[in-house]
């Protein structure tokens, strides 16, 4: 009875959409400093994760590292739900007595990232634009005094224009942005980047699930049972730092393509294509790196978290509540 209620699907579904919500809330300040240093191009406002976050605190405030949580937050319950749900039956299906060969692990990761995508896309396109606004708002210069006062009197020489107060940074919001998309550019407009996004998802998931799977069987003759809370939570950690690493590049493309507003200076990019030659040919090779380490502690315990609380069967007990 046990392994029925774990194949049954509305308690993947309530798993992955708790393991989401838990993996989100802990680790998405980083995420948003992954989402700045990517983008940075000529202008280097940040020197790295740690600056990035501590220049963001000092002139946004603590919740400023959260700009974008709230679309992260409602959108990642579905999207890790399909994911984690969509790769659970997809290994059901090719399993042949109770046994799953390396190329079907891969094939379930494959159709894991294609299911997603439907949702990760325009998560991360709004997602990016909140992130982002704040190092866009750092790079416009600071009127002068003498510059932001209405025209008169040139200024006294012996009291040399002080630095105005900086304007508050642009704060767009995720239903503004929604509502200026659809209207200026339909429903694609919120799809932008979706071959990017699935040229990444993809990979990841061919990458992750098969990893995690093995790591997490490691030690265990019984397959079939459930593997302990911190096994399963440092396999979703190993898997997920190896893939999130394996993927940046085409993560930094990816996000790259999805940012709608650049700062002075910032390349537009036509397509994947032209994105890749852009930066190879401005920035060098190590561009694609931008971010990796960001990236690699996002996931790691993002998918530390999902894999541990997935496994510990939270919508298996609230069904049973139900029942």
């Amino acid at each position: 009875m046990a392994e029925q209620k774990v194949s049954s699907l509305p308690a993947k579904l309530i798993n992955g959409g708790v393991a989401g919500l838990v993996g989100v809330t802990c680790v998405f300040p980083i995420d948003l400093a992954k989402t700045r240093l990517q983008n940075q191009q000529g202008v280097q406002v940040y020197k790295g994760m740690l600056d990035c976050l501590a220049k963001t605190v000092r002139s946004e405030g603590y919740f400023g590292c959260y700009r974008g949580a709230a679309v992260n937050l409602t959108l990642v319950t579905p999207e890790k739900a399909i994911k984690l749900a969509a790769n659970d039956i997809f290994r059901q299906k090719l399993s042949k007595d109770g046994h799953l060969p390396l190329w079907g692990e891969v094939l379930a990761g494959c159709g894991a990232g294609t299911c997603q995508v439907v949702v990760t896309t325009p998560m991360e396109m709004l997602k990016i634009q909140l992130q982002d606004a704040g190092r866009i708002s750092a790079q416009r210069p600071v009127p002068t005094a003498a510059q932001a006062a209405a025209p008169g009197p040139a200024p006294s020489l012996a009291a040399p224009p002080t630095q105005a107060r900086p304007a508050p940074p642009h704060r767009p919001s995720a239903t503004g942005l929604t509502v200026e998309l659809l209207k200026t550019r339909g429903l694609p407009g919120l799809y932008r980047g979706a071959g990017a996004t699935l040229m990444r998802d993809v990979p990841f998931s061919m990458i992750y699930f098969p990893l995690f799977a093995n790591l997490n069987a490691l030690g265990r003759a019984d397959l079939q049972a459930k593997a302990p809370f911190w096994q399963s939570f440092l396999a979703g950690c190993s898997a997920g730092s190896v893939a999130a690493v394996a993927v940046t590049p085409l993560d930094v493309i990816k996000t790259r393509l999805q940012t709608l507003e650049k700062g002075a200076g910032e390349d537009t990019y036509k397509g994947i294509v032209d994105c890749t030659r852009r930066i190879l040919r401005r920035e060098g090779p190590g561009a694609f790196l931008k971010g990796a380490a960001c990236r690699a502690l996002v996931i790691a315990p993002l998918f530390g978290i999902a894999q541990g609380v997935y496994f510990l069967g939270v919508g298996e007990a609230l069904l049973g509540l139900m029942e």
